[in-house]
């Protein structure tokens, strides 16, 4: 269905604050990119929130229910709410995690060994001190992060609910839908712990992620390219559904 914008339509925009997004969060769930990434990949949802809060407002103005609902739960939740999410992470095991963990681990050593200093540890009862720290924060991780699951469960819910009306637009996005819609039960079932597979899931919703962005950036070349040359500079598959 065509959608008549008073303003130009900011489609594009947002398609491409998406795909900034999905290149995040792909490069983190790649093993791209460790924890103390997480601040800056906190910054630049920041400023996709922005874009696809105004892509949402524009198009619900112009009574695009699809997507116009659509980009405003993303401005809220897969950008705002993220952002906030991977910066209490970097803080949480930065500041709280990581320290805890560490004094714990000392703390045993110590006790193990009889001695009241821990400058009086061998240097092999370090190393064996130290080699647990991760294993302990990455459990302190994974308790925290079980709310989250519960919570992207709406998200997948939502998006999955919605997915049908995609099939009237172009086939193409109607492929990134499903693609999102997959990456975000991963995410439900890893955060929850349903799904044991984590070290599998984590490199496929990535991968997943990354062929997602491309498709947005596409998606933005060709709406914008379309418009202004008023013919098919780039080619797009038709709905699946008129």
């Amino acid at each position: 269905m065509a959608h008549e914008h008073s303003f130009a339509s900011p489609g594009p925009a947002g398609l491409a604050a998406l795909a900034v997004a999905c290149f995040g969060f792909g490069a983190v769930f790649l093993g791209k990119v460790d924890i103390s990434g997480f601040p800056l990949l906190a910054a630049w949802l920041i400023g996709g929130c922005l874009v696809q809060y105004t892509t949402a407002v524009m198009e619900l103005k112009d009574h695009n229910i699809t997507g116009g609902n659509v980009f405003l739960f993303f401005s809220a939740f897969f950008m705002l709410a993220a952002a906030i999410s991977v910066f209490a992470k970097w803080y949480s095991v930065s500041f709280i995690f990581a320290p805890k963990a560490a004094k714990e681990a000392m703390d045993a050593a110590m006790a193990a060994a009889g001695v009241a200093d821990v400058k009086m540890l061998t240097p092999e009862q370090l190393a064996a001190a130290k080699a647990g720290i991760g294993k302990a924060v990455g459990g302190m991780v994974g308790k925290m992060v079980h709310v989250e699951g519960w919570m992207w469960m709406a998200g997948a819910g939502f998006l999955t609910a919605v997915t049908p009306a995609y099939a009237k637009s172009t086939s193409l996005m109607f492929l990134l839908v499903i693609m999102v819609d997959v990456v975000l039960w991963c995410i439900v079932g890893m955060d929850t712990g349903w799904f044991g597979t984590v070290a599998t899931l984590k490199p496929f919703a990535g991968w997943l992620l990354v062929i997602v962005g491309w498709i947005g950036i596409y998606m933005a070349g060709a709406i914008t390219c379309n418009t202004v040359y008023g013919k098919p500079v780039f080619f797009v598959p038709k709905p699946l559904i008129k």
